[in-house]
């Protein structure tokens, strides 16, 4: 049954996801040698990760519930969404960091060997399996999407398959990918959880301003008082600090358990009072969508654009100007990237499905 998402609850999605990205921005830019003073709200950038994962879950049990309802269709709007933007952000790492490694050393504490291990590993979103961590040259953040690119094959897998040879293979999958990948789905799966759960979605109006404002106040104790390295610090205890940076990105997930839930109930209570901000949200709705369709490119180009453009600028880092000005250029390189790949990517979409329906039609022949 078809949960429905009201249009007002749909830009504040986007809003959510817009913010999102800026807060990893903020997060990744927040270096000396390119700003003196601690930029606000410098160190949640992997809180507003977690928000990305269960928005992800939920966006993704909606379409399927709505508009890829085949397999076909399914895979071909994940490739093409995912590849419009890694593949042009693969090439252009490499490039930028080819140059600004030139120009300016310092900032670049990032590995620059291993070429084709790591273009591999980043084309076939193999970069965290098991205990590996393989970083696509300067872009850190390119880890997140070799984690959600396996949460949609195994999604895809529940989705369309019979249930027990999806169990199998998820199973499978689980094994190939290892822990890392692992102990967060839980994160993006509680989206989907938001999204299916027709009690959630008929909640009272008290309940949901109950549930919005509860949540904020949690979200905000949560990053007050630093739950996330507070609650891995057992873990840390427990298998000893090698052992610890072993598990890299998910080494937080006793954290990310604490916060996911608390950012799912925050999206139900927002999904059913939405509508009584409807006027607010329907002013803000054209930039709110203009900003949100270039996040993705935002997210995974941001790294080795503010490394460059820093290392070109080489500016006074005193004070907030330098920071400003490469900010201004990043955005200006996301804009301009993201007009030729992300937002036109739906004949990419049509290209690849006519491709698997194909391919599908010749193996079902040769049965």
């Amino acid at each position: 049954m078809i949960t429905p998402l009201p249009k007002a609850f749909s830009i504040y999605l986007d809003l959510v996801r817009f913010l999102a990205a800026c807060l990893v921005y903020v997060y990744h830019s927040n270096q000396r040698w390119l700003i003196e003073p601690i930029l606000p709200l410098a160190q949640h950038g992997h809180s507003a990760v977690i928000v990305f994962f269960v928005l992800s879950g939920y966006v993704i049990a909606y379409v399927t519930d709505t508009k890829e309802r085949d397999w076909a269709t399914y895979a071909a709007s994940r490739l093409s969404r995912v590849y419009s933007v890694a593949l042009p952000t693969i090439v252009l790492t490499l490039l930028l960091d080819s140059i600004g490694r030139q120009l300016l050393a310092a900032p670049y504490g990032y590995p620059f060997d291993w070429f084709s291990v790591r273009i591999l590993g980043s084309l076939l979103m193999a970069n965290e399996v098991w205990f590996i961590s393989i970083t696509s040259f300067s872009n850190v953040p390119y880890w997140s999407i070799c984690y959600e690119v396996w949460y949609y094959v195994a999604f895809g897998l529940l989705t369309f398959l019979p249930r027990h040879k999806a169990w199998a293979l998820v199973g499978l999958l689980a094994l190939l990918l290892g822990p890392k990948v692992v102990l967060l789905a839980p994160v993006w799966a509680l989206g989907v959880v938001l999204y299916r759960w027709r009690r959630l979605a008929e909640i009272a109006e008290s309940t949901g301003w109950a549930l919005l404002v509860g949540s904020v106040i949690g979200i905000a104790l949560y990053l007050h008082f630093g739950i996330e390295k507070a609650a891995a610090a057992p873990l840390k205890a427990l298998l000893g600090d090698h052992g610890f940076e072993q598990l890299a990105f998910s080494r937080w997930f006793i954290g990310d358990y604490v916060l996911a839930p608390l950012v799912m109930l925050h999206f139900a209570g927002m999904r059913r009072v939405a509508g009584r901000m409807e006027g607010l949200f329907l002013a803000v709705e054209n930039p709110v969508r203009l900003l949100a369709a270039y996040t993705f490119t935002l997210y995974l180009l941001h790294q080795p654009l503010f490394l460059f453009w820093g290392a070109v600028l080489q500016g006074d880092n005193s004070g907030y100007g330098n920071w400003v000005l490469v900010t201004l250029l990043v955005a200006v390189c996301v804009a301009v990237v993201g007009t030729v790949t992300e937002n036109r990517r739906r004949g990419l979409t049509r290209w690849i499905k006519s491709r698997l329906v194909a391919t599908g039609s010749r193996l079902a022949g040769a049965r």
